[in-house]
Parts: C-alpha cells; structure tokens; sequence
C-alpha cells in the first residue's frame, strides 16, 4: 500500500508536552512527527532497540546524545539527526518557533 502524509496538515502541539503523531508503522520501519513549542523538551529515551534517524522539518533546537559522554548538537530546518542503538537521547526547541522533526526507527522502540 502506498502513503503520503503531510506533517503540518494536522500538527499535533500540546501546550503541556512535547506532541507526538505516529504517522506510519510497518514490519521493518515507524515514522513519528513530534511537535515541540519554544521550551519545550522531550526527557531523555534510554534503552531503545535500534538506530533512530531525526529529520528537522522546520525550527532550530538542540539534541543530546549521551553514550557516557554528554555531546549536543544544534538541530535547524533539513538537519538530520542519527542516535545509534543503545545511545540515550533527548531533544529541546530552544528556538524562539515551534519545532516539528519526524522520527525513523524500527517499530520495536
């Protein structure tokens, strides 16, 4: 079956938390947008089983990759982000806009 979906038709925002739209899962592969508003941070993710690939759609940010050492790196509009397996992992919109990034990974995180 072939899909499309467009991330900003229907953004998910939540005044309270980091919103989170899962737009496909498969046997192999998910994709989730998640919607930040300025400030807002998704806490650390720990543990999860397999590599994760983060593409920033629009806004600017920071993620945080911790594997023992703490390493951020600022995030802007066509960014693209890999966290390998067993690598924890947090993103914050430090930006003065909203921050929309969609996620890849295997359906199993």
């Amino acid at each position: 079956m072939n899909r499309a979906e467009t991330v900003f038709q229907h953004p998910a925002f939540d005044e309270q938390a980091v919103g989170k739209i899962n737009n496909f899962t498969g046997a192999d592969l998910t994709t989730n947008t998640y919607y930040f508003r300025p400030g807002q941070t998704m806490t650390y993710h720990a543990q999860h089983a397999g590599d994760h690939v983060y593409v920033v759609l629009s806004g600017q940010g920071q993620f945080y990759l911790n594997n023992g050492m703490e390493a951020v790196i600022d995030v802007a509009p066509g960014s693209i982000v890999y966290v390998p397996t067993g690598v924890s992992y947090r993103a914050v919109n430090s930006g003065q806009n909203d921050l929309v990034c969609t996620e890849v990974c295997h359906p199993n995180h």
